[in-house]
């Protein structure tokens, strides 16, 4: 399920002793890295040009 996320093969499944339950947990909790990079570059964007409200999505 990692390679949907946009992670690494076993990021979350080769963790010894984490239940199948626990890694889909784990994994329908997290943000995905390219959202994460996406909501920071809005952000940086917005701080160093003063931009405020919604524009459009990236």
């Amino acid at each position: 399920m990692e390679w949907m996320m946009g992670l690494p093969a076993g990021h979350v499944t080769a963790v010894p002793g984490l239940s199948r339950t626990a890694q889909l947990r784990a994994l329908g909790n997290g943000v995905l890295p390219d959202q994460a990079a996406a909501a920071l570059r809005r952000l940086l964007d917005r701080a160093t040009t003063g931009t405020v409200g919604l524009g459009a999505a990236e």
